[in-house]
């Protein structure tokens, strides 16, 4: 609990994951992958319920193996964002706020939870997220990176798979400013409530990037700066590198 906001953290895991079906599987150093997600989100302090959203028998039958908690949810759902709706919509779940917390993310560290969560207890936020800045050209000009602009406050103008901003005139590299988003998410409950009734828009089906729906729809996002760097496990051969990463921070 943050204040007076009780706060959950969902942990939405997809068995049929497009670009690395089975993922959810996985294992990383004779852990499951699930398990390091579900104890990085333990150190966090003020949650008050922590829970796995997943879609399949053979996810949960992972899951009770180190003794974690689960609701299923719909095989249909197509992002964690709709995972946690549906649990919104059954009323199962009684929080103020909502932290989506990817179930292949297992290097999320409780202090950027923290700065994720920093000012929910006065904003007048629906949403907030991260993000991170980038200097290396090819982190920059690569589609497969989300880069994110904000206002003045911090709040989210748009997010892109391409270059924002786009320099038009001469600049040092060096002086150049580009952030790329951080994908975890906090809701307020009636965010969340509404996201559950909201179409695509263009904007969200040509970027690929469902929080364009929340922009385009008028949901104000803040965006928090976060100097911790994130790997996701979105590929077979990121599987070797996370078993790399954890060998370093042993």
């Amino acid at each position: 609990m943050l204040g007076s906001k009780k706060i959950t953290c969902i942990i939405p895991a997809r068995l049929k994951s497009s670009r690395f079906p089975r993922k959810m599987l996985a294992t990383l150093k004779g852990k499951p992958l699930l398990q390091w997600v579900w104890e990085a989100a333990h150190k966090v302090s003020f949650f008050d319920h922590i829970a796995f959203a997943i879609d399949a028998k053979e996810t949960a039958d992972v899951i009770k193996t180190f003794h974690g908690k689960y609701y299923m949810t719909s095989p249909e759902c197509q992002s964690g964002t709709e995972r946690l709706v549906e649990l919104a919509r059954e009323g199962k779940i009684d929080t103020d706020i909502w932290v989506n917390w990817q179930g292949d993310e297992p290097f999320i560290q409780a202090q950027m939870v923290h700065e994720l969560l920093q000012g929910c207890r006065h904003e007048k936020s629906d949403i907030w997220t991260l993000k991170k800045r980038i200097v290396l050209r090819e982190d920059i000009e690569s589609p497969h990176i989300a880069k994110v602009v904000t206002d003045r406050e911090g709040y989210a103008l748009y997010f892109s798979r391409s270059v924002i901003p786009y320099y038009r005139e001469p600049y040092p590299e060096e002086d150049k400013v580009f952030f790329k988003h951080i994908g975890i998410y906090a809701y307020t409950d009636k965010a969340l409530q509404r996201i559950g009734h909201l179409q695509p828009s263009y904007l969200e089906e040509a970027e690929q990037l469902e929080q364009l729906r929340f922009l385009y729809h008028n949901l104000k996002i803040k965006v928090h700066e976060t100097e911790f760097e994130v790997f996701g496990i979105d590929l077979p051969e990121h599987l070797a590198k996370a078993e790399d990463l954890l060998t370093n921070l042993d």
